[in-house]
């Protein structure tokens, strides 16, 4: 028998703000299910985990029919997988890194949108709540191809929102800033550095680490998450945690040469 909870389907959920996602929906009645590139092992989430790779319309298609064949419908999509790059300028990346990192961080949000949709439409409602990063609104340097990944998954959901609200979905975005997880830790240094950069390099490294002592728990992530997926009236942006709130405020009122000058000093540029 189908169950009479909302279904919810998480991309990255086997750790970080993905699993605090999960987690969380879990808690709040949902029926989830976590989506990994490797296979769980059985009995390690209190949530159901499929392996799924969000660079593979194949194996998106798949996924998400043998969900709905097993559920008759998806409730939430929380598109959550990604990964970084570690502090390097923009010309340390070559194009093949670039598209790399599209592939996944924006192209990943694509597919999974494009095959969650029609069965929403189907359904008349549903939510899709998107992972961003507040370097989606605030770009900083060294960090240009994942910012502008970022800035990909900010427009594309806003467009999105548009689209789908006469069929009853709604689209939201969320943008954490630094976080306290294994996600920096995993970031995939430049694949063309420069001897230029290697210093400045290793002071931003620093400066991460620094303020990765004072970030957010995922959990904080994951409370905004919960509550744009359940309000009856959602936003189409979330800030999550004290940082990202007042940077987007910053770039809301503040002239863009002072932000601008506040960011450079911060950075030690």
């Amino acid at each position: 028998m189908k169950n009479n909870n909302p279904v919810a389907l998480i991309t990255g959920a086997s750790s970080g703000i993905g699993l605090a996602v999960a987690e969380r929906l879990n808690e709040a009645g949902y029926k989830v299910y976590g989506t990994s590139r490797r296979q769980a092992e059985e009995g390690q989430f209190r949530f159901s985990m499929i392996v799924l790779d969000v660079t593979s319309d194949a194996s998106v298609e798949l996924t998400v029919r043998e969900l709905i064949a097993l559920e008759g419908r998806i409730d939430l999509l929380v598109n959550n997988a990604g990964f970084g790059l570690e502090p390097a300028a923009a010309e340390e990346s070559s194009t093949l890194q670039a598209q790399a990192l599209f592939d996944t961080n924006f192209m990943g949000v694509v597919r999974m949108t494009r095959a969650v949709l029609p069965h929403m439409r189907e359904q008349k409602k549903g939510r899709i709540i998107n992972i961003s990063s507040i370097l989606g609104v605030v770009p900083m340097p060294y960090v240009a191809l994942y910012a502008a990944s970022k800035h990909a998954v900010e427009g594309y959901t806003e467009a999105l929102d548009h689209e789908v609200r006469t069929a009853g979905i709604r689209a939201s975005v969320i943008e954490p800033a630094y976080t306290r997880t294994q996600f920096e830790a995993n970031n995939v240094p430049p694949d063309a550095p420069l001897e230029i950069y290697q210093s400045l390099r290793q002071t931003l490294k620093r400066v991460v680490n620094e303020t990765m002592k004072t970030a957010d728990a995922p959990d904080v992530v994951a409370q905004v998450v919960v509550h744009a997926a359940q309000t009856d009236r959602p936003r189409i942006r979330y800030t999550a945690g004290k940082m990202a709130k007042k940077l987007a405020f910053l770039r809301r009122f503040m002239p863009s040469s002072l932000l601008d000058s506040g960011i450079r000093k911060n950075l030690g540029l």
